[in-house]
């Protein structure tokens, strides 16, 4: 019996050494950059060894007041007695107080707080299993954040940490690069801290910019819902890559706030699209990160889901119908749709947005005497989200107090164990949860979770945002041509200056100190370190006069208050905006299109100079023409305040940016630009489309036509076409093949473009010459000449050179040449097998070769023997196999087939037998 024990034994373990190779030796697939998820039994064993309490517990997200993380704290106790999955910080809860010290105390702040989690594992629950007692399961918490940047109020790390420009800012550069680079910034620096769920980016389509309620400002990408994907897809694997997979992307607002009527803070927001309009535009840049993103480290590991309401998913709205955070039907109808269901399937997760917030509190109880939150989140997890978001709450914006956290946790709870159905759901939603955590910390090593203390050092080194701030910057009007007349000579020491600028300050918490994020006088400050007595001297600080908005204000509604003022914008040679947008919950905002309306007594013969660090959608064009030059920097950071002072001086030779809104005042449709350009031809391919490094120039011969057949197909490619911005035009752009042929017959393809260019394939059916080339809105191709005969005796000797491939300016007879389509007899050789074939025959082989080992072992009664020489036999072919297969040294030349594949095979043979070999002398010389 002892000896079948070890024999079993031994089995068991050389089988997991044929286990991990059969893992590395199937058939050669794909790699994508970011790990695949942890393997389901992990999160399922992890499921199985949790209590009620515990599986309820994980489905909750909460904020709470102040970073005390001791035995003694609130949060402590959520953590150890009712299990909350995870936090999320905010600043408006005083999580961060020390505005010289916000990167410090956040690492503090999260280790705090995921020690207190992994402590309270470690302790004895008396929970009794099949094999005794056990301490608690640990698993860590997520620990949450916006970051969206520009110093904005959806920033909560505003100190300390290396500047993010806006995600206008990043559209109007139009190379997503720029978005990958900042997203791998802010999640370096983010993981060093302990953060391992980012709420951003935001993918909202601002496809007609407002300026009331609804009005999203810089925190989109842009107008164009091609574009916002592929910025959104950069920014997101950018985060990826740089936490090194440790930090999940909530992508937000899902479904899409671009076409709202309102932001769903306060009350309930209502978007009137169709469900076609509502694909084409709002929900393209989610399905761009979901299901349709190119690679896993490119797709948002979880949604937002907001409280909105959908007229094309729900039908008549009215004042009671519930946001789709809150509706089944109109949930399981988004997640209906292809690119959702694919990327639920493989664990998408599903965030509620605020439970506690204004706007459902209004929906379900408008007298506001009472909000039932445990009938609201039970609504939500109904609809389908699978985390529960019970951020602050009430007219003061608090933590919702822990009693009705406790109380909620406790009536799921209850619900689940009396409640078979619910349970189930609930499972699956934890299941969702504790796969994305395994992701994030494979092993759950609290090494792994705790930021370490040298982590720190990567904090606020990167320079990427000053790149962003002269990749972005956008003369809006006039044109360049015209620009010089304005700057001609730029402000000196004679010149006087006066500043106007939009202030804004930040807050910590409700007792901190303001923090002043673009004051009345930080464009001045710029000026004159940059062009004052200690740099170049060109005018010192009594040339500049700087105001706020809200002295402007006074100025217009008080001028018998505001003589000096008056008397300095009247004497000025130049007035200079600081202009950050406009909103109905600032009044002085408005204070520049006021100026612009009421005073231009104030603006006569003055240069008037605007920067719009904010959006730039804000002036009409009435108010525009006012304006001698009108630039778009889209972000406050201090690096844009700097770009703005050198526009000032003439140090800014380009002006790179380009719009990425539409924006009335400048007759700028962002549709329009981003269609064909008719100045911008694009070329045509046949047969296959060139590598662009082999495109040569012309040498002035005209190139041979191709040559097809009847019943041959030709294939056909177009170049990149680019828009009025010189940028590839949006997937979906149609884009028409012409076809036609000597007989005067036209046929007519209609495709849409893929990554700019669009192809399409035509069988030929009379043997008549034929002209193509391909339109796009105004925008067309050359034109190439293609030769037809009827069979392949009618060809000519000659069809096989390939011509050189035509610019967009050569003529109609400059064609690219494609290889000779006549079909290759068939040779003697062997074919080439699919990867899978080869394994198949493997597979087959070993199983051979490891029979006869066995044979020979254990013909004369000895099984352990055999045993041992055929599993050694299949060790050493599988060895062969994935020593090939890697290519590693000396694979090359070790068999005579060469690079064929069915050099496998034999390999697989060779170490089959070595190993069997290897096997029989061992046992032999060990019997000596």
């Amino acid at each position: 019996m002892l000896m079948f024990r070890m024999l079993l034994l031994k089995i068991k373990n050389i089988s997991s050494i044929l286990l991990l190779l059969l893992m590395l030796s199937g058939p050669a697939s794909a790699a994508f950059a970011r790990p695949q998820k942890a393997p389901a039994f992990r999160a399922e064993n992890q499921l199985a060894n949790l209590s009620p309490q515990e599986i309820v517990g994980q489905l909750f997200l909460i904020t709470f007041n102040g970073s005390d993380t001791s035995a003694a704290s609130p949060i402590f106790d959520l953590i150890i007695n009712y299990h909350i999955g995870g936090v999320i910080l905010d600043r408006d809860n005083a999580n961060f107080v020390n505005a010289d010290n916000i990167p410090q105390d956040c690492w503090q702040l999260t280790r705090g707080l995921q020690l207190i989690e992994y402590d309270s594992s470690n302790l004895s629950d008396n929970k009794e299993l099949s094999f005794g007692f056990r301490s608690r399961e640990y698993l860590p918490l997520l620990i949450g954040l916006s970051q969206e940047g520009d110093l904005s109020p959806y920033t909560e790390l505003i100190t300390g940490l290396s500047p993010i420009p806006s995600q206008l800012a990043l559209g109007a550069t139009w190379d997503p690069e720029f978005a990958r680079q900042i997203g791998e910034q802010v999640g370096r620096e983010l993981s060093a801290l302990g953060i391992n769920l980012l709420f951003g980016p935001s993918l909202d389509v601002l496809s007609n910019p407002a300026t009331g309620k609804s009005d999203l400002g810089v925190r989109s990408f842009g107008g164009d819902p091609y574009w916002v994907g592929k910025f959104g897809q950069a920014y997101i694997q950018g985060v990826h890559t740089g936490s090194l997979n440790s930090l999940a992307v909530v992508g937000k607002y899902f479904p899409g706030l671009g076409g709202s009527d309102r932001l769903p803070e306060e009350e309930v927001a209502t978007v009137r699209k169709s469900l076609e309009q509502l694909i084409q535009s709002d929900l393209a840049p989610f399905f761009a990160v979901t299901g349709n993103a190119p690679t896993p480290d490119q797709a948002v590991d979880a949604l937002l889901n907001s409280h909105i309401r959908y007229q094309g998913l729900q039908g008549n709205i009215r004042s009671t119908t519930r946001p789709i955070s809150l509706d089944p039907q109109a949930f399981d109808l988004l997640m209906s749709l292809d690119p959702l269901a694919n990327w639920r399937k493989s664990g998408g997760v599903i965030i509620s947005d605020n439970l506690g917030s204004q706007a459902l509190q209004q929906l379900y109880n408008p007298t506001g005497s009472s909000y039932d939150l445990s009938r609201v989140a039970l609504d939500a997890f109904i609809a389908g989200n699978d985390i529960l978001f019970l951020g602050n709450a009430g007219p003061e914006d608090k933590p919702l107090p822990n009693h009705e956290i406790e109380a909620t946790i406790n009536f799921f709870t209850k619900k689940y164990i009396e409640d078979q159905d619910f349970a189930q759901k609930v499972d699956a939603s934890v299941l969702r949860i504790l796969d994305l955590k395994n992701s994030l910390y494979p092993g759950y090593q609290i090494t792994s979770v705790l930021p370490a203390e040298n982590s720190l050092s990567v904090i606020g080194d990167s320079n990427i945002a000053d790149l962003v701030s002269r990749q972005s910057v956008t003369l809006l009007n006039p044109d360049l041509a015209d620009l010089d007349a304005v700057f001609q000579n730029p402000p000196n020491i004679y010149n006087r200056l006066v500043i106007l600028s939009n202030t804004e300050t930040q807050s910590l918490c409700d007792a901190c100190q303001k923090i002043p994020t673009f004051t009345t006088t930080s464009l001045e400050d710029a000026i004159i370190r940059l062009y004052g007595p200690l740099s170049s001297r060109q005018l010192g600080r009594a040339n500049i006069n700087s105001y706020s908005f809200k002295d402007l204000t006074t100025l217009l509604d008080f001028p018998s208050e505001t003589v000096d003022m008056g008397a300095d914008l009247y004497n000025a040679n130049w007035i200079i905006v600081a202009f950050l947008g406009q909103s109905p919950e600032r009044p002085d905002s408005g204070a520049l299109n006021r100026l612009l309306s009421e005073r231009q007594d104030l603006l006569r013969n003055k240069k008037i100079i605007v920067f719009a660090f904010g959006a730039p959608y804000y002036l009409d064009a009435t108010n525009i023409s006012k304006i001698s030059a009108y630039f778009g920097l889209y972000t406050k950071i201090p690096s844009s305040i700097d770009v703005a002072a050198r526009i000032i001086f003439k140090e800014v030779p380009t002006f790179p940016g380009n719009l990425p809104v539409s924006v009335p005042g400048l007759n700028y449709d962002l549709i329009s630009a981003t269609s064909p350009d008719p100045s911008r031809p694009f070329s045509i391919f046949v047969g296959s489309l060139p590598n662009p490094q082999n495109i040569s120039e012309t040498d002035g011969s005209t190139p041979a036509p191709p040559v097809y057949r009847v019943e041959e197909v030709i294939d056909l490619f177009t170049g990149k076409i680019l828009d009025h911005n010189g940028k590839p035009v949006p997937d979906g752009t149609p884009v028409d093949f012409v076809i036609t042929s000597q007989t005067e017959s036209t046929h007519l393809i209609s495709v849409v473009t893929l990554d700019g260019s669009a192809s399409t394939s035509y069988l030929v059916q009379h043997p008549s010459n034929l002209t193509v080339h391909a339109v796009s809105s105004q925008a067309r191709s050359n034109s190439i000449e293609i030769s037809i005969f009827g069979d392949i005796a009618d060809s000519p000797a000659s069809d096989s050179p390939t011509a050189s491939v035509p610019s967009p300016e050569e003529t109609a007879t400059n064609a690219e040449i494609a290889p000779d389509p006549i079909d290759t007899p068939a040779s003697d050789q062997f074919p080439e097998p699919t990867p899978w074939i080869i394994w198949f025959y493997s597979v087959i082989i070993l199983a051979a070769v490891a029979s006869i080992a066995y044979w020979t072992g254990a013909r004369k009664g000895f099984v352990q023997k055999g045993i041992t020489r055929a599993i050694i036999s299949i060790i050493g072919g599988l060895s062969a196999y994935n020593y090939l297969k890697l290519g590693l040294p000396g694979s090359g030349i070790m068999l005579p087939l060469g690079s064929s594949p069915w050099k496998m095979c034999l390999g697989v043979i060779t170490g089959s037998l070595v190993g069997w070999a290897g096997a029989f002398l061992f046992q032999k010389f060990r019997k000596n």
